[in-house]
């Protein structure tokens, strides 16, 4: 399969290299902005790179994955799926509903497929507590606790850029929480401060939130968020039922220590950011894309499913400024018309 490859910052190396390495993958094609960028990581990783996104099409790919700024994807992805292309693109699919729901519907018009990138779907300790929750294993889930805290604040530049805490990072966990449970969420309240730099005040964006998510069985979710957990990067998930509970993210590697005289100390080698942390996740949501895009297996993440995630993020802004529960109609109710 000759691939078509966009973007060659952080993540798009990590992707690249990843996927020039796969078994199957004949050709990778790399554009960039930076066409320097693209040429040095293209020499790398024995792939190959040409000038322009324009040459990247040219190229006549099978199939074209998308790694490159946000406010890119969802251009790049109307334009893929004109040309008939199977594509992948890393999260968000826009920053606002319209761009998502109108990239959507070009992928849709085209009938070609779209996976989005939330690689925690990928990850061992979430399908093993998915596989729990689905086999009954823990009872009625009545409580879903939810981390996901970054060592250090991004760029000030990012935050433009990112869309904000939540659809930056929480939408991650919104994401997990539906499809691990396969429920919906029904109502959501949050909120967020913004104490450490001043440049998160500046983009109107807080460096910590917090949420609770009410689902429509009634299980309670609180998820939170910050950029300053010094620790390490931190990212869990806690399910509690009537019959059992368990931790997804607890390992030797997990960023905290215990005060109790018998608990565990401070890990030597914390997660320090999310390619430590997802490796493996990353790399096996490359390898289901490669076979959902010959036709061998489902999308295992819809362009649908990255809109429903974005919904709750949205409601979640919204009662953030508004200081109110938001119910997920009402978000639903103000989706634009973009036909």
């Amino acid at each position: 399969m000759r691939i078509g490859f966009l973007g060659a910052g952080r993540i798009g190396s990590f992707h690249a290299a990843t996927l020039a390495a796969m078994d199957g993958v004949s050709d990778l094609v790399i554009g960039d902005a930076d066409g320097t960028r693209a040429t040095m990581l293209a020499q790398a990783i024995g792939a190959r790179a040409v000038a322009t996104v324009d040459d990247v099409f040219a190229a006549r790919p099978d199939a074209m994955v998308i790694a490159t700024a946000t406010a890119s994807h969802a251009h790049l992805i109307t334009r893929a799926a004109r040309a008939g292309l199977p594509t992948y693109c890393e999260k968000p699919i826009a920053l606002d509903l319209a761009g998502t729901i109108g990239a959507l519907r070009e992928a849709e018009a085209a009938g070609t497929l779209l996976q989005l990138g939330f690689q925690r779907r990928f990850d061992a300790g979430y399908l093993a507590a998915r596989q729990a929750v689905q086999q009954g294993a823990l009872g009625r889930l009545h409580t879903i606790r939810a981390i996901t805290s970054d060592p250090t604040p991004p760029p000030p530049e990012f935050l433009p850029l990112s869309g904000g805490l939540i659809r930056d990072c929480l939408v991650h966990d919104f994401d997990a929480v539906r499809w691990l449970t396969g429920r919906e969420v029904t109502e959501v309240f949050a909120t967020g401060s913004a104490c450490g730099a001043e440049f998160f005040r500046t983009a109107g964006d807080v460096d910590t939130a917090a949420a609770l998510l009410t689902l429509d069985d009634g299980t309670l979710v609180t998820a939170t968020a910050t950029r300053y957990n010094g620790a390490g990067y931190d990212v869990r998930m806690e399910l509690s039922g009537e019959r059992d509970q368990l931790v997804v993210g607890l390992g030797d590697r997990t960023p905290f220590s215990s005060v109790e005289p018998t608990g565990a100390p401070a890990p030597q080698h914390p997660w320090t950011g999310f390619l430590d942390r997802f490796d493996a996740a990353y790399r096996a949501e490359l390898a289901a894309f490669v076979q959902a895009a010959r036709g061998e297996a489902p999308n295992p993440c819809s362009g649908q499913e990255a809109l429903n995630a974005l919904l709750v993020a949205e409601a979640c802004e919204l009662s953030r400024h508004e200081h109110r529960p938001v119910r997920l109609t009402e978000i639903q109710q103000r989706m634009p018309d973009v036909s």
